[in-house]
């Protein structure tokens, strides 16, 4: 379990990997935050991760998430990692990037 955690993480906005052959999908702007969908495939089926990012004085805040939920297409993948992500924000907000 360990192994596929890691090898999920490092393919988070990387650009290395198997998941990466696809283009990137478009940010997402949300209540000020970016919002990056980065599905990757995985036995068969696409994995729900991506990236929330947020512009401050201090530099660029970051959160990567990865979740269970899987699908069987990467444009599905996509619109349910954004609606995640905006869950996230919704109700963590700057906590987050604690």
């Amino acid at each position: 379990m360990f192994a596929k955690l890691k090898a999920a993480l490092s393919r988070l906005g990387t650009g290395t990997g198997t998941g990466d052959r696809e283009p990137p999908a478009p940010a997402v702007e949300y209540k000020g935050y970016r919002i990056r969908p980065t599905p990757y495939a995985t036995n068969g089926l696409y994995q729900t991760a991506g990236v929330i990012e947020k512009e401050t004085p201090d530099g660029v805040k970051e959160h990567q998430f990865i979740r269970a939920d899987t699908h069987h297409s990467r444009d599905e993948a996509i619109q349910f990692t954004i609606s995640k992500a905006k869950q996230i924000i919704d109700m963590q907000g700057e906590r987050m990037f604690a």
